[in-house]
């Protein structure tokens, strides 16, 4: 079974998609983490990002790894744990290059596909019900005001940088919704057959209980 889980950047998305698989038993697949991973490994090389030949060279020489668990899972590349630097403001400003490169996404999705294929898995991200797993059993969009949604990276940032202030974070938060909307490959738009969610005033518990009561709905039918 394949439960996909898209939405914009701090829609709850991942922590809900780590509850579940952990709830489940199911795997966790963290598709941003594998965009990241290709972005550091390519500003690591030197590589002109604007290159999508270069860019899909060092996909296809990448060995991406997931170690650990659900809550404290690690990301490797070519056997390095880079998961603290994936998450890195350099990282996540350059990402776009990478997501905007058509015959990368066409690498990353085969080997999502591939790890599914291994077992049951919650996949997140932005284009998991629409082009990854049109197939999905369960399919959830999760969305939340731009406002709230920066909130919530704001607190996750500020304790680490105290010189990020609300106003940056809200800039970000709608520079990668304006970019992961209108990109011609694979933007981010709720499927037709998705569950939408706004969990804009919602507890990440509620949230947690509304698609458990969906997927027992989808699991009988």
């Amino acid at each position: 079974m394949i439960i996909a889980i898209d939405g914009p950047a701090g829609s709850g998305k991942s922590t809900i998609a780590k509850m579940l698989a952990k709830r489940l038993g199911f795997r966790y697949l963290d598709t941003g983490a594998m965009y990241r991973a290709i972005t550091w490994k390519a500003m690591q090389k030197g590589i002109n990002l604007e290159d999508k030949d270069a860019l899909c060279h060092i996909a296809d020489q990448s060995k991406i790894e997931f170690q650990g668990s659900d809550e404290n899972l690690d990301v490797f590349v070519d056997g390095v744990n880079v998961t603290k630097e994936i998450r890195l403001p350099s990282v996540t400003n350059n990402i776009h290059y990478i997501s905007d490169t058509p015959g990368v996404r066409q690498r990353m999705v085969k080997l999502q596909r591939k790890f599914a294929s291994e077992g049951n898995t919650v996949a997140e991200g932005r284009d998991m019900g629409t082009v990854v797993f049109p197939q999905a059993e369960g399919k959830f969009f999760l969305d939340a005001d731009v406002e709230e949604r920066a909130r919530r990276r704001y607190v996750e940032f500020e304790p680490a940088n105290k010189k990020i202030s609300y106003n940056d974070v809200i800039k970000d938060i709608e520079t990668r919704d304006r970019r992961d909307t209108t990109r011609n490959n694979s933007p981010l738009v709720k499927g037709d057959d998705a569950i939408y969610i706004n969990t804009t005033k919602s507890s990440i518990e509620e949230v947690f209980g509304i698609i458990l009561k969906e997927l027992e709905f989808i699991v009988k039918k």
